[in-house]
């Protein structure tokens, strides 16, 4: 391979990845990129890495290509309950809140949450699974819980809402046994899906945080968004933060990941624990 040239199909890579996700690809992850990319290069037949860069940027085939490509890029590590003290938050002190707020105001109890990089749908089941049980227990609401994702791979998977016994092994016995269904046939030994119940209250959908606008609801109350940021450019961090909280109902909750906390400075988005914020 050319190394000159080869250097420079990943520094024009790295600047399509980042203008199309946000996502930075610096000099170091050069090895990352060409592991996620090498089955692709094998599936389409192409002689070497470079032969496919070249196809990309040289040969117009990013635009058929996009969708795979940012399908592998991207890193769509999630897990349910994943940093649990947000969703003890989220029980606690969050939608107690937002019921007494909204019966005061004599409004619907409705209650909207947004998963913004919803991977597998891991995060937003998790989130189901407990509004679900608030029900179960005589709070008085109704809730819709919307999950995006850059990859339509992942959305497709959210939808399907099929996990393996290990990946819903961080769910608590009870609601492992109420709100999963194991599969009887051979081909989903040591699989369970998602109890229809649950699965009518999402819906999941494609949606790129870079772009300029989003074509969800703007009074939504509670919206995640974790463990993404940390990929962004500061500006970027700064524009997607800012757009989400046009989303946010005033009063209503943005969270982030533990270590992201430092990457929010939306003005009207005041701190209220590591990571959760309110729109003031």
């Amino acid at each position: 391979m050319n190394l000159s040239r080869a250097k420079s199909y990943h520094d024009q890579f790295a600047e399509v990845i980042s203008r199309e996700t946000g996502i930075k690809l610096p000099s170091g992850k050069k090895v990352m990129i060409e592991s996620r990319l090498r089955r692709r290069v094998q599936t389409l037949g192409f002689p070497s890495l470079e032969d496919y860069f070249r196809h990309l940027f040289e040969d117009g085939g990013f635009g058929a290509e996009r969708d795979e490509v940012i399908d592998l890029i991207t890193t769509n590590k999630t897990d349910f309950f994943r940093e649990p003290a947000h969703f003890q938050c989220l029980m606690s002190e969050m939608l107690p809140q937002i019921i007494q707020r909204k019966q005061r105001l004599n409004r619907p109890v409705d209650i909207k949450f947004w998963s913004a990089a919803c991977s597998d749908g891991s995060e937003a089941y998790t989130a189901a699974m407990l509004l679900e049980e608030a029900v179960r227990n005589g709070a008085g609401f109704q809730y819709a819980i919307l999950g995006t994702d850059i990859s339509t791979r992942m959305v497709e998977a959210a939808k399907r809402a099929i996990y393996t016994t290990a990946a819903l092994s961080p769910v608590p016995s009870a609601l492992r046994a109420r709100y999963t269904m194991q599969g009887r046939s051979e081909d989903m030994r040591g699989m369970a899906r998602i109890v229809p119940a649950l699965r009518s209250k999402t819906n999941f959908t494609h949606l790129n945080l870079m772009d300029d606008s989003y074509p969800v609801d703007e009074d939504v109350d509670i919206i995640f968004l974790r463990n993404v940021l940390i990929y962004f450019e500061p500006e970027d961090q700064a524009r997607v933060i800012a757009r989400l909280a046009r989303h946010l109902t005033p009063h209503g909750y943005l969270v982030v990941g533990h270590s992201e906390s430092m990457t929010v400075k939306q003005p009207n988005l005041r701190q209220l624990a590591t990571a959760v914020f309110q729109k003031e």
